[in-house]
């Protein structure tokens, strides 16, 4: 503030404190012109009455330990801070101050573990106040140094240990280091449309659970070519796989909406057998008829080719079920292809199938100069009884015929 106008609004707020002395607002913002005059201790002065005048602003107590810091008054800064905190655990500014103060006092662990829940309560970017953009880019360096030393400390005290372990499979375990150390998010099932409880959030399944996926990795060939003689048919009949209506919210899907560089080619969609696509393509509809896709009236199975052009990223998403789970079969991938499922990144290989959660994050891209092809489907998530399936297909069909009455 130019010291023109800091003097105008001095002037301002004294003619209200003549008329209402104990005025909380007021003597705060009288407060903050004093600390930014460098006048400390009529800063406290004005905070102390402020404090009076209403106990329970945090803002008044943050503003209470800048002035005691000014002083050099440290014991009264750390009381003052956990004071706004007590009286607001979520005050970012308090939070983002106290991790300043730990960082100066030279307890810089500390201090990151005070500015990360300060960044996890953070506004978005555009409203974080100007006067703060400074002070959170730092506490996200301070986070960043913090994780990455936490690592090395984990890798040297944690890594022998690993390196003698016998279990051949330590994935689960080297996910757990990495959350530990700030380096990977938690990742869990979040479906857009019915959660089933009590499934595990798994995000590449083993494929021992799936006898059946040997024989469609078999048959990557037939498929591939019937994949290519559907591609170079006629009209194609590959449509844009995000198609929106203008009424709905595009969020991560505006850039592809509509768009042909994410197209498909249904063999089932949304329960229904697309007769034609599966006369152009009978070995592959052979093929998945004998699988346990998932099956409910109006909704499922769906399976169809996936075409992904160059350069061409599709955005970190979630799918409707956990009941369900989707399988990949690539057929043709160019280098700079890959999948990401919660923290699991992987790279297709024609031949190799896998089967994913896809009600947790995901997303794909072709950083390639060609296209990619996979044949996608869904199947029953086989932790569900016979019973459970039965039951779960009868409860969507009946809550769909419920919102289907107006």
């Amino acid at each position: 503030m130019r010291a023109g106008r800091m003097d105008e609004a001095a002037h301002t707020w004294d003619r209200i404190l003549a008329r209402a002395p104990e005025h909380a607002q007021a003597l705060l913002y009288r407060g903050q012109i004093a600390l930014l005059r460098k006048d400390a201790a009529g800063a406290t002065a004005l905070l102390e009455q402020a404090a009076k005048a209403a106990p329970r602003e945090p803002a008044i107590a943050l503003n209470m330990a800048f002035a005691c810091r000014a002083a050099g008054n440290l014991a009264g800064e750390a009381e003052n801070l956990e004071r706004a905190l007590t009286l607001n655990p979520y005050f970012f500014p308090a939070l983002l101050a106290k991790g300043a103060m730990l960082e100066r006092a030279g307890h810089p662990r500390s201090a990151a573990q005070v500015y990360r829940n300060a960044i996890k309560i953070a506004p978005p970017e555009e409203r974080v106040p100007p006067d703060l953009r400074g002070a959170l880019q730092h506490a996200r360096q301070c986070v960043e140094a913090d994780n990455a030393a936490l690592s090395a400390h984990l890798e040297a005290r944690v890594g022998p240990l690993r390196s003698e372990t016998d279990d051949v499979n330590l994935a689960r375990f080297d996910e757990c280091a990495g959350i530990a150390a700030g380096r990977k998010k938690v990742y869990t099932s979040d479906p857009v449309m019915l959660y089933y409880p009590r499934l595990p959030a798994i995000t590449y399944f083993e494929e021992s659970l799936f006898p059946w996926l040997g024989g469609v990795e078999a048959a990557t060939e037939i498929i591939r070519a019937e994949f290519a003689a559907a591609a170079m048919a006629e009209g194609g009949e590959f449509s844009p796989y995000v198609n929106h209506p203008d009424s709905a919210p595009l969020n991560q899907w505006a850039e592809l909406n509509r768009s042909p560089r994410w197209s498909a080619y249904f063999l089932w969609k949304d329960g229904v057998r697309q007769d034609a696509h599966c006369a152009q393509c009978p070995e592959t509809a052979r093929i998945l008829e004998t699988l346990p896709l998932l099956e409910i009236d109006g909704f499922a199975p769906t399976a169809f080719f996936s075409l992904l052009q160059p350069h061409t990223r599709i955005p970190p998403h979630t799918g409707s079920t956990n009941t369900r789970l989707t399988v990949h079969v690539p057929l043709i991938v160019p280098d700079g292809c890959a999948f990401r499922v919660g923290n699991d990144v992987r790279e297709w290989r024609p031949g190799a199938a896998w089967v994913f959660d896809d009600t947790i994050e995901h997303e794909a891209w072709n950083n390639s100069d060609k296209p990619r092809a996979i044949l996608i489907f869904d199947v029953w998530n086989p932790l569900l009884s016979a019973a459970e399936r039965e039951l779960f297909a009868a409860l969507l069909i009946e809550r769909r015929a419920y919102y289907a009455g107006g």
